[in-house]
């Protein structure tokens, strides 16, 4: 696979050193001589150039590319690069990282990218995923799906503790993926009983009622019954908020042009 990076950052040469131990071919791209630290990389190519410009693009071949990564730490390079890539060159697959999480709703198909990477969200489930018990995590969500992993780690006490995974009565578009007990991954059966510490991977589709789920984790009801609807339960706040960097204002929506910065 044929790989270009617009960035030769620390991030951007990180995975370029990645995919290159996976056999990948990799080019760099940037405009900054300072960051042309070629021994560092030394198995890839390496272009200095701006990426937002098409001639730059042209001569990196990104025609012939499978993906391009656009990560620099301008997001609005970032944007005007897998714009370009998509529309000017049709590269089957584009990847762009998120400095600012006030710009996530940017980066989507309209502006060409695939695969938005917002690393202070990433961390922030990290985070969360490591110190929460008993609240729901989102760990990732799929851009072109809307599809999310949520993961919770049963508390002493859930009501879902001893209870059979095929009695759960799931909300809809809600799929139990996997159970992590201890280091040991569990593909769940039906007669699988969920233990104390138990963490539960959930793939939810973009239409799952994510309270009917934090409803069912809270009050669970007797085996064999529908999920109670009778009685009031208390929402709990989504575990996961967007960072938000007081001092950077969010994106307006950058017009592609060739000589966009």
């Amino acid at each position: 696979m044929r790989v270009v990076i617009a960035g030769a950052g620390s991030v951007g040469r990180s995975i370029a050193r990645e995919l290159l131990s996976h056999d990948h071919e990799v080019m760099l791209i940037d405009k900054q001589p300072a960051a042309m630290r070629v021994a560092q990389v030394a198995e890839a190519d390496w272009l200095l150039a701006d990426a937002c410009e098409l001639s730059s693009l042209a001569d990196a071949k990104v025609d012939e590319c499978d993906v391009i990564v656009a990560a620099t730490g301008d997001d609005k390079v970032n944007l005007v690069v897998s714009l370009l890539a998509k529309t000017e060159f049709g590269v089957p697959r584009t990847v762009a990282r998120v400095n600012n999480p006030k710009n996530e709703w940017m980066f989507d198909e309209s502006w060409g990218v695939d695969v938005a990477v917002s690393t202070p969200r990433i961390m922030t489930a990290m985070v969360e995923e490591a110190v929460a018990v008993g609240d729901l995590v989102r760990i990732f969500t799929f851009h072109q799906s809307g599809a999310d992993i949520l993961e919770v780690t049963l508390p002493p006490g859930s009501p879902l503790v001893g209870r059979r995974v095929g009695a759960v009565p799931w909300p809809p578009d809600t799929v139990l993926a996997a159970i992590v007990r201890g280091a040991r991954p569990i593909a769940p059966s039906p007669d699988d009983t969920l233990e104390v510490g138990d963490e539960l991977l959930l793939v939810t589709g973009s239409e799952a009622d994510e309270d009917a789920l934090r409803r069912l984790l809270a009050d669970a009801p007797d085996e064999g019954t529908a999920t109670p609807d009778d009685e009031p339960h208390q929402a709990v706040e989504s575990p996961v908020p967007a960072l938000e960097a007081d001092d950077d204002a969010p994106l307006q929506a950058p017009e592609a042009t060739d000589d966009a910065r």
